[in-house]
This record gives structure tokens, C-alpha cells and sequence, in this order.
């Protein structure tokens, strides 16, 4: 029987100790198991319990798994896995490898009526600028006059993505041709808004992040989600 023991984010200035505390008391045959995007985990290797095989198989970056006899492990890094290996042992070189690069990310937070962009290269913030707009909330009355307060809302949303657009531009334009990554971060609905809104984002479609959960924002918050944007998140488990 498999029990999940814990389930924790780990920053990127906090991975070379957790890496080097991995395989310190292996047991007679640990694998290390690389599996990027949308792969399954290989025949070979033994079985895994069904929250592990469902996290691997819904990751938008893949994961790395470390088996031996005292904590499995699964790594879930902030960037995907390029290549479906299997290792005989705790091989951690190529998840070091991703961890170490200096990507260069843009970022496009938005709620309705507050904004955050910028570009990062590693885990430091390059450009950014945090705004407010004017988008008044929505009401409960009804009518006519709830019908032109409604068009007048959904105007006020439309400048302010557009506005927010061209802040987007103005940071990722100098950078757009050595961007990695794309992160979107903001209610799923309002991205999606703002992608509409805003084609030039579509330029970067085969780069884009998963959409990260982010609360209204200021510049703490664009901080923050820089950090965020480089953590792992590292699920254990072990045998009984």
C-alpha cells in the first residue's frame, strides 16, 4: 500500500540542498524517472500510486520521479522535462540542468481593473509595471438603466485590457525574439479576455506557461509570482 506523506512547493533557492538530501540512504535498486508533457511513465518502471500517475499525467511540464526505499519522490519543476529517460540510481543532473537555467519569462498579470507586467531573467525581475483602471463592478439591478450600465462596464473593461495590451507590448517587444516562456497569471476568464483583446500575445503561444492564480495586484504581488513561477512542487509518498 502506497501513502502520500507530503506535498510541499520548494523555491528555487531552496532545490540544491533538497536535491543533494536526495538518495543519502538508498535502497538495493533506486530509478530515477524522467517524463516530460503529456508522456506516460514506462512499463519498466514498478508501480505507482493512482495521485502520482494522475499528477505526472495532468503536469503541463512533466515531472521527475525518484524512487528508493526511504522517501519516493515526485518533482514537478517550473519548466518542462525534454526528455523520457529512466536512470539506475538518484540521478539528479538533468533536473539540476533545468533548475539552473536563467530563463528569460515574460509575465502578464491581470485582474479587471488592476495590472502587473514585466520580464524576468532567472528569479530577478528585469522591467515590470503594476497599474489600476477603471471598471466599475457589476450590479444586481435590473432594467434598462442595468442594460446601459452593463455596456458602459464592458467598455470600460475593453480599454483597460487594451491598455494593459500595450503596456504587455512595451515590456515584451525588446525581448520577444529571446523570450522563453510566457506566464499569464489572473482570473482564467479576464486572461482569456485579454488574449482576445490583445493578438500580439498570440506570438507566443508555443511558449506560454500554464495560467497562474494571482490576487489583485501590486507589485509584491508581481514579486511574489516571480518566485512562484520558479518553484517545484514536490510530492512524497512511501510503502507500507
Amino acid at each position: 500500500m502506497s501513502l502520500i506523506s507530503s506535498e510541499f512547493y520548494v523555491k528555487r533557492s531552496g532545490m540544491a540542498d533538497f536535491l543533494d538530501g536526495l538518495g543519502e540512504t538508498p535502497g538495493p535498486s533506486p530509478l530515477s524517472v524522467y517524463i516530460p508533457p503529456g508522456m506516460s511513465v514506462p512499463d519498466t518502471v514498478p508501480a505507482l500510486p493512482a495521485e502520482i500517475l494522475r499528477a505526472v499525467s495532468t503536469s503541463p511540464v512533466g515531472g521527475v520521479i525518484f524512487l528508493d526505499e526511504g522517501e519516493n519522490r515526485l518533482v514537478l519543476p517550473p519548466f518542462p522535462v525534454s526528455e523520457k529517460v529512466v536512470f539506475s540510481g538518484i540521478v539528479k543532473e538533468p533536473l539540476r540542468t533545468i533548475l539552473e537555467q536563467n530563463y528569460l519569462v515574460g509575465l502578464v498579470l491581470v485582474h479587471l481593473g488592476t495590472y502587473a507586467v514585466g520580464v524576468c531573467r532567472g528569479d530577478s525581475l528585469v522591467s515590470s509595471k503594476v497599474g489600476t483602471g477603471l471598471v466599475h463592478g457589476r450590479t444586481k439591478k435590473g432594467g434598462s438603466s442595468s442594460a446601459r450600465f452593463q455596456r458602459r462596464r464592458q467598455n470600460q473593461a475593453r480599454e483597460f485590457l487594451e491598455r494593459v495590451c500595450g503596456h504587455a507590448r512595451e515590456h515584451l517587444i525588446p525581448h520577444e525574439k529571446n523570450l522563453d516562456y510566457l506566464l499569464f497569471g489572473g482570473p482564467r476568464l479576464t486572461v482569456q479576455k485579454l488574449q482576445k483583446e490583445c493578438p500580439f500575445l498570440k506570438s507566443f503561444e508555443d511558449r506560454t506557461l500554464p495560467v497562474m492564480e494571482v490576487t489583485a495586484l501590486r507589485q509584491k504581488v508581481l514579486e511574489a509570482a516571480v518566485s512562484r513561477l520558479w518553484s517545484s512542487r514536490v510530492i512524497g509518498w512511501h510503502e507500507e
